[in-house]
Order: C-alpha cells, then sequence, then structure tokens
C-alpha cells in the first residue's frame, strides 16, 4: 500500500490589511493512500486533519442503539453513531448539528473497500474525538457557539446522508437517508426539540448533506425556532476537468445511481432536473427556503486534486505539481484555476443575492475550514474584510451583518492557509 504525505507548510507573510502572520510550525501527517477513488484527501482532511491541540475538549462515541430497528446501518450494517457535548448557561438550548464528511463511493468495490473503513462501518469510528473550531467549547476559540450543544453525527453511509437501498451480495447498506433520520430523531429525545436557536452544519461531504437536507431540518422544528444552516468546503460545481472530461459528474452519477439517492434528493430539482444534477449544489441552492451560508475555497483543494486535475485526467502529470501545491502552478494551469473560480461565482449569483443567504469565499488552497481550529478563529485565521471565518459566520447567523465576502484572486491573498502535498 502505498502513502502521500500531507503538509501544512511553515510560513511567514504580511497578510492583505498589513498585519504580520506568523504561521504554525510544519504539521506533517502519513496518510495511507488506498484505491478508493475520491476519498483520499477527505478522508484525512476532516475530523482527524491534525494532531488535536493539548487543551482541546475530546467528547465519547455513542452509538443510536435503536437505529437497526429502523433499517439505520451504516455500509457493513453496524450502528451508526455521534459524538455529543452538552450547552451550558446561554447556550443551554441552543443546538449545532455537524454532519461529519469524508468522499462517497461509487461503485461495489470501492463501498466493500469503504465498509472496512471508518466511513463505512462504526467498528473503526474513534471512541473519542477533538471537539475544535466551531464545535470547541472555549469562548476565544469560538466566540458564538462554544456554550452551545454541540453534535458531530459521524459519517458512514457513502452519499452524504441521502441513499437507500442495498446489494446483498456484497453486503452492503445503502441506508444514509436513514441514519440522518435516526440521528435527528435521537437528538430531538434529547432535548433539540425544545431548541429555540439551532444550525446545521458540515464540511465537505457533510457539507453537501447540509445543502441536501436543509429544509428537511428546519421543519423538524416550530416557527418560533431560529434555524440556518452552513456548508463549509461542500460548494462542489460540475465543472469540466482539465481533459474536457467530466470526472465529477461520472462519479455522482454512480454514486446517486447506486445508493438509490434519487428519492431523497430536493424535490425542486427533481421535479425538473435529472438526479446526478440534483446532487450538484449548484442546482440547489437557489431553491432553499432556508437561511444558508457557504464557506468555500474558489480553489477548493479537493476539486483540484479529485474533480479538476485527477491524474485519470493529466496521464502525463502535468498536473501533479500544481496539484499537491498551487504556488507550483504555471501560468496557463493558474488561468485554468481562475477560469474555475469564475465559474464557481457564476454558479452563486443568484444564491448570493437573496439577503437571507451568506457567503464567505476566500481565495485559498484549502478544503474544510470550519473545523480546523487555525482557520476557524485565531490569530493566524484566513480573513476577509479584516474578519475572520468564525466571526462571519456569527455575524450572519445572529443577524449582525450581512455577509457576502468574496475575495479577490489568487494570489492576493495572503492570510490563507494553503494546503501542500507531498
Amino acid at each position: 500500500m502505498t502513502g502521500f504525505w500531507l503538509v501544512l507548510a511553515a510560513a511567514f507573510s504580511v497578510c492583505q490589511w498589513g498585519a504580520a502572520v506568523a504561521f504554525p510550525a510544519q504539521e506533517v501527517l502519513w496518510v495511507n493512500e488506498t484505491n478508493e477513488s475520491h476519498s483520499y484527501l477527505e478522508s484525512v482532511y476532516g475530523i482527524a486533519s491534525s494532531a488535536a491541540p493539548p487543551n482541546a475538549l475530546m467528547v465519547g462515541l455513542t452509538l443510536i442503539n435503536g437505529a437497526a430497528a429502523k433499517g439505520a446501518v451504516c455500509l457493513d450494517g453496524t450502528l451508526p453513531g455521534y459524538h455529543f457535548h452538552r450547552g451550558s448557561g446561554s447556550g443551554a438550548n441552543s443546538w449545532i448539528v455537524d454532519l461529519e464528511g469524508g468522499g462517497w463511493c461509487n461503485s461495489i468495490k470501492t463501498c466493500v473497500y469503504r465498509k472496512k473503513t471508518r466511513r463505512g462501518s462504526s467498528n473503526y469510528f474513534e471512541r473519542q474525538i477533538a471537539f475544535t473550531g466551531i464545535l470547541s467549547d472555549k469562548a476565544w476559540e469560538n466566540p458564538d457557539f462554544y456554550n452551545w450543544n454541540r453534535v458531530k453525527v459521524r459519517y458512514c453511509d457513502g452519499a452524504s446522508f441521502s441513499g437507500e437501498g442495498e446489494d446483498k451480495a456484497a453486503g452492503l447498506q445503502f441506508r444514509g437517508q436513514r441514519i440522518y433520520q435516526a440521528a435527528m430523531d435521537e437528538l430531538m429525545s434529547k432535548g433539540m426539540r425544545n431548541a429555540n436557536q439551532v444550525l446545521l452544519a458540515g464540511c465537505s461531504a457533510g457539507g453537501l448533506a447540509v445543502i441536501l437536507h436543509c429544509d428537511r431540518f428546519r421543519g423538524l422544528f416550530p416557527s418560533s425556532t431560529k434555524v440556518k444552516c452552513l456548508s463549509d468546503g461542500g460548494l462542489f460545481v460540475d465543472a469540466p476537468d482539465v481533459s474536457g472530461g467530466h470526472t465529477m459528474r461520472n462519479f455522482f452519477n454512480g454514486v446517486v445511481n447506486l445508493q438509490g439517492a434519487e428519492r431523497n434528493l430536493p424535490g425542486t430539482c427533481t421535479n425538473h432536473g435529472d438526479p446526478t444534477s440534483c446532487f450538484f449544489p449548484q442546482n440547489v441552492i437557489d431553491n432553499i427556503r432556508t437561511p444558508l451560508f457557504i464557506l468555500n475555497a474558489a480553489y477548493d483543494a479537493w476539486q483540484v486534486q479529485e474533480s479538476l486535475a485527477p491524474p485519470s485526467a493529466d496521464p502525463h502529470g502535468n498536473w501533479r505539481l500544481c496539484r499537491n501545491n498551487i504556488a507550483q502552478c504555471s501560468a496557463s494551469q493558474i488561468q485554468f484555476l481562475q477560469g474555475f473560480r469564475t465559474h464557481m461565482l457564476n454558479q452563486i449569483k443568484g444564491f448570493a443575492s437573496s439577503r437571507q443567504t451568506g457567503i464567505f469565499l476566500n481565495s485559498c488552497f484549502a478544503h474544510c475550514q470550519s473545523e480546523r481550529q487555525d482557520t476557524w478563529f485565531a490569530n493566524i485565521s484566513p480573513k476577509l474584510g479584516n474578519k475572520a471565518i468564525a466571526k462571519s459566520v456569527g455575524d450572519w447567523y445572529f443577524d449582525r451583518a450581512n455577509v457576502k465576502s468574496i475575495d479577490c484572486p489568487y494570489p492576493c491573498d495572503t492570510t490563507c492557509q494553503n494546503l501542500q502535498f507531498h
């Protein structure tokens, strides 16, 4: 089995607002690379993306014991689960539900592999995970949400909590929609039904799940409850790859068809569009009625690596250096990436015109910025308008400001925490 290094390089730069920013010492993770297409980056750049800080809150796993009776099971038939830390004080009746990300599986082969990992079986779940970033319990790390009830719902289905089906011969259960519902039922019984304010959040495949479930989530609560949604790194774009092919569309087509997701995708899209198109956020977001915040990198590292310039679309390796480190891109490659950014901006024009929506789109080579402490809220965090992500999301959630923050094109933003892969 081969592997690769994920490096967050040390750097020192001057941010766009004139202040000196010292980036952290080099952080290196060793990751096993598998044949599970479209998942290796997300498999590390989620809850296990970096070593937890020494003072991080560690939260234990709870399995949903009643889930099996509802057919709400992981790919391998094991029970789904979540991590829950109760709120206190002014946050005792407020909730964040964070849907975990971690790629998808689009074939029997990749799903069979997946069910032998923490992305497809609770047998491999960490028994404790660190709550950092938007899940931190410390006011100086998470000023607006630190004392809320905070929940991380584990991801073990491979279709952004939307599948419905099975393959008995392969021993696969595609029950993402049932897992989502069982988790919500469990949390409602734990006190969420009495919440006065709630935020549904998620990163990457979890960010896509937020978009797919946002209005359905709002329907759980009375109109008096303040309900909003945050999609982080979930704006997967239907765009041609460097060979002119459609890597991402072909992949999503496999996910939707294999896992029977069509019936659980938003009807506002499927009533006039094909199911695969309705797995792409750009075709869903304009019709979401619940206030939604999109947090994304314009040069999303996952999409560059796996959608725009995957090895399958780059047989001669011309993009190898660029897809590992944006600073290594040639002028023509940067031009291609600028075109992708423009395409992404065009897809959110209608969404941005609504007063209730929020946007933080920075020009970084990154993926998922709400769960990492260094990108969510720290001295070194990315900023737009001199405002960190946590502050921007908080201002939007509490209606303190209209947040539509869109960065200038790369390489103007020196507050970025750009990823490097080796």
